[in-house]
């Protein structure tokens, strides 16, 4: 389970197995979330995120979408 990176309490992590389309997986507190990552940032699934929460997640994904898909090749592909 590689982090990518952790800021504010989340932590941006995908599985060494993980499947397309590019995701990354996001926990915070006791909650997790999917958020779609090559195209557009978008969240896919989320459990047990405050919607504040969800917010600043998909924020940090969109400042990081190149890390993250930069990431995931060295990793999944």
């Amino acid at each position: 389970m590689p982090t990518i990176f952790e800021k504010d309490g989340f932590r941006f992590f995908f599985y060494s197995n993980d499947h397309r389309p590019i995701h990354v997986h996001v926990r915070h507190g006791g909650g997790e979330a999917v958020f779609n990552v090559e195209h557009e940032v978008e969240l896919r699934e989320s459990q047990g995120l405050k919607l504040r929460e969800l917010s600043r997640a998909e924020k940090l994904a969109e400042e990081n979408k190149k890390l993250i898909i930069e990431k995931w090749h060295e990793h999944i592909d």
